[in-house]
């Protein structure tokens, strides 16, 4: 019997930063708007009129440690 180990011949694949820059750009603004709408958005600062957005997000308001009443 012979013993057989399997050893890949390839490595890493390196990705460019011109390649990443997009996505973690585009990543940013996601987590910028989501950190609003959790945040910010109710009363004189919100952009969107009644109260849907922040019912939507309340309990995760007490989650992330925003005030809200």
């Amino acid at each position: 019997m012979s013993d057989t180990t399997f050893a890949p011949t390839y490595g890493p694949v390196a990705i460019p930063v011109r390649e990443l820059l997009p996505w973690a750009i585009f990543a940013g603004l996601m987590l910028l708007m989501m950190i609003y709408f959790v945040g910010a958005e109710e009363g004189a600062a919100s952009l969107i009129r009644g109260t849907m957005v922040h019912e939507f997000v309340h309990d995760g308001r007490h989650l992330l440690g925003f005030p809200c009443h």
